[in-house]
Parts: C-alpha cells; sequence; structure tokens
C-alpha cells in the first residue's frame, strides 16, 4: 500500500489494514525510542506456573505511571500523569491532590457534618447516618481553577514542559454519596437563604461560600471514588463534590454547613481564587470550568521517529455539560480539521478525542480547540488575556501548543503564539 496515496477517509474506513500494514504509528513508537533493548533474562510464562492470587493486586513492572509532586510542603500539590493513562478515568491513586494544610488522619466513625443556620432544624449527621440513604454514583472530572499556571504568564514561556506538568490538576472519577438535596430538605431550608458556608476539617480550615442554587441542582455529598472510600488526600470521609466547578469549592473533609442569606467572603474566596483586573478590581466567584481540551500525544518529550500517519489524541472537558466537537490544527491554528470523540461522551466528565495525521518531516505547530454544547468556543492565548487579565493565575483554559520540529522532537509551543 502506498503510504503517501492513503486519504483520512479511506484509513477511516480500512483501520485495520493499516495497522495490519504498519503505516499507523502510535504513542508506543514514541515511547519504544527509550526503550530500544530487550529485557534479557524473561521466562516463557507459558512455561512456568505464574502467581497465586494476593489480596491486593498490583501493576505490572513495566507500568508503574506516577503524581509528579511539586514540593512537601503542608500548602503543596501532586499531578496526575495524564499522559500515561488510558480511558477517562483517572485510577484513585492516581488523582491529584492540592491541599492548603496538609492531609488530616481523620476517623470515619467519629466524623461528623453539622448542618445549619437559616433551616428549620438544625442537625448533626455522623457517617453511618448518610449512609442510610439511598446513594447515587455519578462520573465526574475535577480540575484545580490553577490547572495551566506554568504556561500563562508571558515572562516565561517554558518549551520543556510535560502534559502532567501542565495540566495534571485534572483528574476524572466515579463519585459515590448522597445527593445534597436531599439533606437539605431534611433538615428544611428557610425562605431568605440564598447560599451556604462549606467548611473542612483540615488544619487550613479550608472554605468556601456556595450558591444555594448550585447546593440544590446537582452536589453530591461523597464518600466513595472508584468503587472504594475515598481516600484521605481526596477527603476521607467525606467531601463536598460540585460538577464542573473548580475544585477547591469542593471542600474535603467536609464538617460544617451553614445556610446563609450571603456569601461569607472567607479568606479562601477573598485572598485566592479571584482574577485580578486592570485599575485595581478583581473578578470573584468565577466558579464554572470552561471547556477545555489539552492534546497529550504527540507532546514533550516525546520523538517522533519517521514520517507517516500518526494519531494525535487527548483529551477535553467542560463544566458546562458535554462537549461537542473537538478540533484540531497542526499548522498553528491557520486551519482546522474535525477530531473524533471517543464514546461515552458525559456531561462535566473528560472525553477521549483523536485525529489523524500525516507527518510530512517538517515543522508544525499542533493544536486543539474544544467546543461545548452552550456553544463555547475554548479560545486563543490572547482571547484568553482579553477577558481574564495578564496576571490571573487561574481559570487558563486558552488552547495548547505542541512544535514539532523537523527532528521530530516535541515541545510545548505557546511561545511561538505569543
Amino acid at each position: 500500500m502506498d503510504r503517501s496515496k492513503l486519504s483520512r477517509r479511506t484509513w477511516l474506513a480500512t483501520t485495520s489494514g493499516v495497522i495490519a500494514a504498519g503505516l499507523l504509528r502510535t504513542q508506543a513508537d514514541a515511547v519504544r525510542l527509550e526503550a530500544q533493548e530487550t529485557p534479557e533474562g524473561l521466562r516463557d510464562p507459558s512455561k512456568v506456573p505464574g502467581r497465586p492470587t494476593s489480596e491486593v493486586g498490583a501493576r505490572a513492572p513495566g507500568e508503574q505511571p506516577r503524581r509528579l509532586v511539586r514540593n512537601q510542603n503542608l500548602s503543596s500539590s501532586s499531578r496526575t500523569p495524564l499522559q500515561d493513562l488510558n480511558g477517562t478515568i483517572t485510577p484513585a491513586d492516581l488523582h491529584f491532590e492540592r491541599h492548603h494544610a496538609g492531609v488530616p488522619d481523620i476517623v470515619a466513625e467519629d466524623h461528623e457534618l453539622l448542618i445549619h443556620g437559616i433551616v428549620d432544624r438544625p442537625m448533626v449527621f455522623r457517617m453511618a447516618d448518610l449512609k442510610r440513604y439511598p446513594c447515587v454514583s455519578q462520573t465526574y472530572f475535577l480540575e484545580c481553577s490553577g490547572n495551566g499556571g506554568g504556561a500563562y504568564s508571558r515572562d516565561r514561556m517554558p518549551t520543556d514542559i510535560t502534559v502532567q506538568a501542565l495540566d495534571g490538576l485534572l483528574s476524572t472519577s466515579e463519585w459515590t454519596g448522597v445527593p445534597l438535596s436531599w439533606v437539605l430538605r431534611e433538615v428544611g431550608v428557610r425562605p431568605g437563604a440564598s447560599w451556604m458556608l462549606a467548611e473542612g476539617g483540615d488544619a487550613a480550615l479550608m472554605s468556601r461560600s456556595v450558591p444555594l442554587d448550585k447546593a440544590m441542582d446537582d452536589a453530591l455529598l461523597a464518600y466513595g471514588q472508584n468503587g472504594e472510600a475515598i481516600r484521605p488526600e481526596q477527603g476521607y470521609p467525606l467531601r463536598l463534590f460540585l460538577p464542573g466547578w473548580e475544585g477547591n469549592i469542593s471542600v474535603k473533609w467536609l464538617r460544617r454547613l451553614e445556610i446563609t442569606d450571603r456569601p461569607t467572603m472567607t479568606r479562601d474566596e477573598t485572598s485566592k481564587y479571584t482574577d485580578p483586573l486592570r485599575g485595581g478590581a478583581a473578578r470573584q466567584f468565577s466558579f464554572v470550568m470552561d471547556a477545555k481540551s489539552v492534546i497529550t500525544f504527540p507532546s514533550y518529550p516525546y520523538a517522533l521517529p519517521d514520517r507517516g500517519w500518526w494519531e494525535i489524541k487527548g483529551l477535553a472537558w467542560t463544566g458546562r455539560g458535554r462537549i461537542t466537537r473537538i478540533e484540531v490544527s497542526t499548522d498553528g491554528g491557520r486551519s482546522w480539521a474535525d477530531a473524533q470523540l471517543q464514546r461515552p461522551v458525559l456531561s462535566k466528565s473528560t472525553v477521549r478525542f483523536r485525529h489523524l495525521w500525516e507527518w510530512n518531516g517538517g515543522e508544525a505547530l499542533v493544536l486543539s480547540r474544544a467546543t461545548d454544547e452552550t456553544g463555547y468556543i475554548q479560545p486563543t492565548v490572547h482571547e484568553l488575556w482579553d477577558v481574564r487579565g495578564e496576571r490571573t493565575s487561574y481559570h487558563q483554559n486558552h488552547q495548547r501548543a505542541w512544535k514539532v520540529a523537523s527532528t521530530g522532537e516535541v515541545t510545548f509551543g505557546l511561545g511561538d503564539l505569543v
């Protein structure tokens, strides 16, 4: 088969033939550059009995993805290895972390949730009380509002940044718990209430004001994640989960909800998580995470070994519902082509996309842009700066670019767009 004459339409119709002929290259081909040799001493597994069963499973020796830990301070974070994962669900032990005063040790049997304020019946719920309610499970993404900070400033445009370092404050899980609206109906929210203060049980007493409309809509009192209890770094034994909204407002180690008639203006929503604007003003309560996409391959530090057909792939998500369209450009945004969305396409969850690209061996600037069901289109970096300001550290959902050199080496390419 003549690779130069293989059209995208032909590839879509004869995918198996393309793969069988060795014409389609994938991320694995680039990874093999780092592992050309076959390990010595491997025995034929069909000739030797394997290991017995175990109480807790383990990953294969050659499959050991790790979170990227920025620092070991009390206020710290770790990032999900997006480029190493398959599908959309993030393993619980690879879900990103963000703490303001470390991870507290909490015994579930001793933990209590107080709900009070403008209610008819102030109540204290223990974990056993909450688990008597019928539970629900939903798949949602969670993203830190500071995700992508390493690529935003005009003063520092790194080229050697990985997807994990850039956008690893993003994970997706199946969350299990009790709809908050059910519990609020039991305590009896009184007329005039319009906000809610959520407070965590960590040493920082992380607290945020939440509009009551969101609390009554799809908020979840979550105690399960991916089939098991939420892990301590994710808020064990109980966290508030607000689908589609910035991660810090989904308060972990939840211990108190106060129903109010106004935002509480806590330290965590005045000194942080605001967008500085020109003239000394600031935007506050930027709750929703807007549509965003990121290409996970090709990206730094991969290198394409040779020209030919390659599969561009990545992730997209939006806090406003479903992703409806992903477009990919290989010429710096001058032209765009539709990528294929991989099912399932869920509301407020990540979705995989893929796009076939024939690399001719020349320099290329590869981007993606997402459109969600509201019609919102992922902006360029300049469009984002015009709206959010150049000094903000939050909600950086602009298009990401990866520069492919003629040598095949891939580096971060935002600087080429500024």
